[in-house]
């Protein structure tokens, strides 16, 4: 077996070179002054979305499972606003099932472009059904046939199998809608805490963590 490469920690005649780009990207003082996470989460993730290859809402979800043992995957954010960070999934999935257990959560939004990470925690609630529906609805003819035909998680005999029942369910909602499963829904994270991160040369990074009190968040500037 070939052992990996694993890049080494930048000389520091490579962190000279990068220092101006990194200043423009990441050298405004101002976010230390922002009052609201929320708002600044839209800003990076809008910056994000005009450097980014692909898939600028890209983020890593954290559960745990009954035993306690944690479990992440990389999911799609699909709505953010003041009450939390929504997603939407198979209730009947790994995921699903952890999040019933125990309903409390962790993102992480990593953008190698912007060399800026974004952690988020809280509780979790199930959207309504009718943002569940109306999600739905939007998605592409050929993806919802998916969700029905899909037993997220479960053991799969083979790609045909999965092919086979797409073809089913195609044929099955030929000429009408595709409705959402009832086990298909969404997913919103109740932030507590969310901590903004952004590289800086020589390690010294910027972190600014916003801690929930009742209706308001307290600010504090964390060492690197």
């Amino acid at each position: 077996m070939t052992a990996p490469v694993i890049p080494s920690s930048p000389t520091r005649e490579e962190y000279a070179r990068d220092y101006a780009a990194a200043l423009a990207a990441n050298g405004d003082e101002t976010i230390f002054e922002r009052p609201d996470p929320v708002s600044l989460f839209i800003d990076w993730l809008n910056d994000a979305r005009g450097t980014e290859p692909n898939d600028a809402n890209a983020m890593t979800l954290s559960t745990v499972d009954a035993s306690g043992a944690p479990d992440s995957r990389v999911v799609l954010l699909k709505d953010v606003d003041a009450g939390g960070f929504a997603f939407y999934s198979n209730a009947g999935s790994d995921k699903g099932g952890q999040l019933a257990g125990q309903p409390r959560a962790a993102l992480l939004f990593h953008w190698k472009s912007l060399r800026r990470q974004v952690r988020v925690r809280g509780r979790v609630e199930p959207v309504s059904p009718a943002e569940a529906d109306a999600y739905f609805a939007s998605r592409a003819r050929e993806s919802r046939i998916g969700a029905w035909a899909s037993e997220q998680s479960r053991p799969l005999e083979s790609r045909e199998a999965l092919e086979r029942a797409v073809a089913r369910e195609t044929a099955r909602f030929e000429g009408r809608d595709v409705p959402r499963p009832e086990r298909w829904t969404g997913w919103r994270i109740v932030p507590d805490q969310i901590e903004f991160w952004r590289d800086r040369p020589f390690r010294l990074h910027d972190r600014l963590r916003f801690d929930r009190t009742g209706a308001d968040w307290t600010r504090t500037r964390l060492q690197p």
